[in-house]
């Protein structure tokens, strides 16, 4: 079983997030996907604590015995919606993508609004963690350094702009609603 030290950081970050955001609908059973999972520690670490959302993702499962994990599927989310493992359109309340944006190129960005525009259910949402420029601006130090080793190990990667990304999800039938502690939610 992989364990991520960084995903161990933020993990509760994000679920004191998703808590704010779902708790008034937590009497529903929800469906979501993370895109880019790694080791699925995130998904599972809210499986656990969000029992009424069913989760697609392989590892942990057995360690954890999480009942609302289920297997993953593979998915390239720069690939058009209907390629994303058969996932119906409107079929999704929830949509993740953390630490995917940054380590991918812009065609990977614009395939996962793309198609969280079509599997989103009316009023679903889509979050994205990870740092990000603002108006072309990087902040701190430390995320200028992170976006030139990503652009020296691949010149298609790199921190995405937020100012685009919220054109992205515009011009597919979303709106960014916030940005709490590096995630987007659209």
């Amino acid at each position: 079983m992989l364990l991520s030290p960084a995903a161990e950081r933020s993990q509760d970050g994000l679920l004191s997030v998703l808590w704010e955001l779902l708790e008034d609908q937590s009497h529903r059973e929800l469906f979501g996907l993370e895109l880019g999972s790694g080791t699925g520690q995130h998904v599972v670490h809210f499986a656990q604590e969000m029992p009424f959302v069913t989760w697609h993702i392989r590892a942990y499962i057995g360690a954890t015995k999480a009942k609302t994990v289920l297997e993953p599927v593979y998915l390239d989310a720069s690939q058009p919606w209907e390629k994303w493992a058969g996932l119906p359109r409107s079929s999704c309340d929830i949509i993740m993508a953390i630490n995917l944006l940054q380590y991918s190129p812009f065609s990977t960005a614009e395939g996962v609004f793309k198609g969280s525009g079509q599997i989103l259910k009316q009023n679903g949402l889509l979050m994205t963690y990870g740092p990000y420029a603002i108006n072309g601006t990087i902040t701190p130090i430390c995320n200028e350094q992170l976006d030139q080793t990503l652009r020296q190990m691949n010149p298609d990667w790199g921190l995405p702009d937020i100012d685009v990304l919220r054109q992205l999800a515009f011009s597919n039938g979303m709106r960014m609603e916030r940005m709490p502690c590096e995630a987007l939610l659209f």
